[in-house]
């Protein structure tokens, strides 16, 4: 039985409410008795690592937060971490900084043996098999695309159906089916601000309030929210 335990977030935030406000009702049950963790900024790119380590110890105030890239050793800060969490921002610097920092097998092997992983947008994009199916600008270029691979399978956070009137680009749909056309064989989930994904163990969820999206092939499927995605492991 695997000992993984990952939440992956769709958002920091939802609407107008503060940083962090809605993600808490599910961080702090799953980290449990956790105290400390370490937080990987590198998705920051507008906002300074120092100031973002800060903003989310200022919205976490029951855990010790300890910005990585604050420690002399990136593998030895994972290999003694307690929890890691991965913020929001860029993907392609996200996954740049993680294969610069050669980390990428330091924090599969961690959250392999049970370590907790938490991450939102862009910490969730990078669970999945790879980031083809993020929403960002690859303002820089990774060595891969190969991600975690936490999960199977494909993740596209902050997942809308919305178009904007007069708005005559692709929509999040249209954009994922360009990615099954091409990758037939795997399941791409979209997840709504305020949901997330679960993974504990052989047990995989749809959490929070709203429904999710699953892509495969030429098909698209509505979830319910809390509903039971174990088969996706497979």
């Amino acid at each position: 039985m695997s000992e993984k335990r990952v939440l992956m977030l769709s958002s920091s935030k939802v609407g107008n409410e503060e940083y962090l406000a809605n993600p808490r009702k599910m961080i702090l049950p799953f980290l449990d008795k956790v105290k400390t963790a370490i937080f990987i900024p590198y998705a920051g790119v507008t906002m300074s690592w120092d100031d973002y380590t800060e903003k989310v110890q200022q919205a976490l105030p029951e855990i010790r937060i300890t910005g990585i890239h604050t420690l002399p050793n990136a593998a030895d800060a994972i290999n003694n971490a307690q929890a890691i969490i991965v913020g929001g921002g860029n993907t392609f610097n996200l996954l740049y900084q993680l294969q610069s920092n050669d980390i990428i097998k330091s924090i599969q092997n961690k959250v392999n043996s049970g370590t907790p992983y938490i991450g939102w947008s862009a910490g969730s994009n990078i669970c999945g098999l790879s980031i083809k199916t993020t929403n960002d600008m690859p303002i820089i270029q990774p060595e891969s695309f190969s991600a975690l691979a936490f999960v199977p399978l494909q993740i596209n956070p902050h997942y809308s159906d919305y178009q904007p009137p007069g708005h005559n680009g692709e929509t999040r749909a249209q954009r994922i089916a360009e990615f099954c056309v091409l990758n037939p064989d795997t399941h791409v989930i979209g997840i709504r601000e305020g949901s997330g994904l679960l993974l504990q163990g052989d047990t995989f969820t749809l959490i929070g309030e709203l429904d999710g999206v699953i892509f495969k092939g030429n098909q698209q499927q509505t979830i319910a929210a809390n509903t039971a995605l174990n088969n996706l492991l497979k």
